[in-house]
C-alpha cells in the first residue's frame, strides 16, 4: 500500500486542516528553522568578532533544509543521547563540517526549541488572519442581504421579540470580531526569546564576549532582526514564559467557544427548518434515513470548538507547573498543544467558510413561524391603540388576556393554528381597532432599528469594514473553501 492504513494518525492532519498548515508544522520546518537559527547565532558571533570562518557559515545556509538521511542519522542519535537538540547539533555538522565546532556555540536548547516555536506561531496567525477576515466579509455579505428580513428572536429558550435574520449574524460577527481581535493582539506580543543561556542570564554569551555586554545585547538584537520580530524578551528564564503561551491559548481557545455557539445557532435554527447549511446534491444526511438533512458541518464546527475551547486548561497548567527557571514538565505537551492550537483553528475557518459561502434561508417558513407567535406579541400594540380610542386600558387587558389563553389553549391541547385575531375580529370590543389590525401585525414593525443597526455596523467607514481594512487585498469572497470530506 503507498499510504500507511496501519497506525494512527490525527484525524486533523487526514481529514480536517489544510496542507498548508500542516506544512508549517511538520518536521521540515521544525528542523530547518532550528538550522536557520543556528545560522543566525553564527552570523551575528562572526559579525561580532568571533573566530568563524566564511566556509562554515557558507556550509551552513547551504544547508537548512533536511534530506530525509538527515532525519534517520537525527532519530538514530536521539536515541542514543535522549536529546532531540543535541541529536540536530550532530546531524547538522556531519552535513556543514566546517561548522561542527561552532553550531551551537553558547546557546542552550531553547534558543532553537522556543525560538522555532515563536516563528512557527507568527507565521501561523499570518496564515489564518487572512482566513478569519473572509469569513467575516462573507458573513457580512450575509447580514446585509437578510437585514430586512424579520424572525423570531429567543430568549430562554422561547419566542420573544422579533429581530431580523441580518440582525442575528451580525451578532455572530460581533463576537468573531472579538476573535480578530484577539489574534492581531496574540501576533503583536510575541516576544522573542532571543540569545538568553541556560537560565536567562546570558553569562555564556558574557563569557565569549569577554565580558562585553554591549556585544551580548547587540547579538540578541541581531538574532531578533533575523527571526522577524521587533521586540526581544528583556527578561526571561531558560525559556521565554509560558505565560506567553496561555495568552495565546486563551486567543484560540476563545475563537473555540465562537464556533460553538455559532455552530449551535446554525443547528438549532436548521432543526426548525429556517436556516441550512450548504447540502450537495450527492450528499447523505443519514445510512438509515435517506431523507434527512444533517448539519454536519455546523456539527463539526461544535464538536473541534469544543476540543480547541478546552486546550487552553492545559496551557494554564503547563505555565503553573513550571519549576524556578524551567523544567521538561512543559515539553511533551507543548508539542500536541500548539499545533492543535493551529490546526483546530485552520479546521474550523476551512468548515466555517464553506458554510457562510452557501447558506440557505427559507423566507415562507420564517414567516409561518414568525406569524404563528406574532398575534400574542401584537397584544400590547392592540391594547395601546384601544387605550388612544378612549377604552380603559386594565379593561382592555383583561379582555385581550382571557382571548390569548383560550388561543394557546387551541395551539397546545388541539394542535390548532393560533386563531387569537380571528378572535379579536369577532369580538365587538374591539371593533375600534379591527381597520388597524393588519398595520398592528405587520413583521417589520416589531423589529425596531435592527436593519439600520445592520447597515451602520457593515457599511463602509464602518466596525466591519475598519477591521477588515488591514486584510482587503486577501481576502477572498468567491468560491467557498472546499472540506475534504
Amino acid at each position: 500500500m503507498s499510504a500507511n492504513y496501519e497506525a494512527w494518525s490525527s484525524p486533523l492532519s487526514g481529514r480536517y486542516a489544510s496542507k498548508e498548515m500542516l506544512h508549517l508544522f511538520s518536521p521540515q520546518i521544525r528542523a530547518s528553522t532550528w538550522r536557520q537559527l543556528w545560522v543566525w547565532l553564527a552570523e551575528g558571533e562572526k559579525e561580532l568578532g568571533l573566530d568563524i570562518s566564511d566556509e562554515a557559515i557558507s556550509q551552513m545556509r547551504s544547508k537548512t533544509s533536511l534530506t530525509e538521511q538527515d532525519f534517520e542519522i537525527a532519530a538514530i542519535e536521539e536515541k542514543r543521547r535522549r536529546h532531540d537538540v543535541m541529536a540536530h547539533v550532530h546531524t547538522f555538522g556531519l552535513a556543514a563540517p566546517s561548522a561542527a565546532g561552532i553550531i551551537h556555540w553558547g546557546a542552550t536548547s531553547c534558543y532553537v526549541t522556543d525560538g522555532a516555536d515563536q516563528i512557527i506561531m507568527a507565521r501561523g496567525l499570518k496564515m489564518l488572519l487572512p482566513k478569519l477576515a473572509t469569513v467575516v466579509k462573507k458573513l457580512s455579505n450575509f447580514a446585509l442581504e437578510y437585514k430586512d428580513l424579520p424572525t423570531l428572536a429567543y430568549t430562554h429558550g422561547q419566542p420573544a421579540q422579533p429581530t431580523t435574520v441580518g440582525k442575528r449574524a451580525a451578532l455572530w460577527i460581533k463576537d468573531l470580531l472579538s476573535d480578530l481581535r484577539n489574534f492581531e493582539y496574540a501576533l503583536k506580543n510575541i516576544e522573542f526569546r532571543g540569545v538568553k543561556g541556560t537560565t536567562g542570564t546570558q553569562a555564556s554569551f558574557l563569557a565569549i564576549f569577554n565580558g562585553d555586554h554591549a556585544k551580548v545585547e547587540a547579538l540578541d538584537e541581531f538574532v531578533t532582526k533575523k527571526a522577524g520580530f521587533e521586540t526581544v524578551l528583556d527578561i526571561a528564564s531558560q525559556t521565554y514564559s509560558r505565560k506567553q503561551d496561555l495568552d495565546m491559548a486563551s486567543a484560540f481557545s476563545s475563537f473555540g467557544a465562537t464556533c460553538m455557539k455559532v455552530g449551535g445557532d446554525l443547528r438549532h435554527l436548521a432543526m426548525i427548518k429556517e436556516i441550512e447549511e450548504p447540502f450537495e446534491e450527492e450528499q447523505i444526511g443519514s445510512s438509515a434515513m435517506a431523507y434527512k438533512r444533517n448539519p454536519m458541518r455546523a456539527e463539526r464546527m461544535c464538536s473541534i470548538g469544543r476540543h480547541l475551547a478546552d486546550l487552553n486548561q492545559d496551557a494554564i497548567h503547563t505555565y503553573a507547573s513550571q519549576w524556578f527557571e524551567r523544567d521538561l514538565s512543559d515539553s511533551a505537551i507543548r508539542r500536541i498543544n500548539i499545533p492543535e492550537w493551529f490546526l483546530c483553528t485552520d479546521a474550523l475557518l476551512i468548515i466555517f467558510n464553506n458554510v457562510t459561502s452557501g447558506l440557505v434561508v427559507y423566507p415562507a417558513l420564517i414567516e409561518r413561524r414568525l406569524m404563528d407567535e406574532l398575534p400574542f406579541m401584537a397584544t400590547e400594540n392592540i391594547i395601546m391603540a384601544l387605550v388612544a380610542k378612549g377604552v380603559s386600558r386594565q379593561e382592555a387587558h383583561e379582555r385581550i388576556r382571557v382571548h390569548s389563553h383560550a388561543a394557546g389553549r387551541m395551539v397546545k391541547r388541539e394542535g390548532k393554528d393560533n386563531d387569537l385575531i380571528e378572535r379579536v375580529k369577532g369580538d365587538k370590543y374591539f371593533e375600534p381597532v379591527w381597520e388597524e389590525l393588519s398595520q398592528l401585525l405587520d413583521p417589520k414593525s416589531f423589529i425596531g432599528r435592527a436593519p439600520q443597526q445592520v447597515e451602520k455596523f457593515t457599511a463602509p467607514g464602518g466596525p466591519v469594514d475598519k477591521a477588515l481594512e488591514p486584510y482587503k487585498d486577501a481576502l477572498t469572497t468567491g468560491a467557498a473553501a472546499e472540506l475534504k470530506v
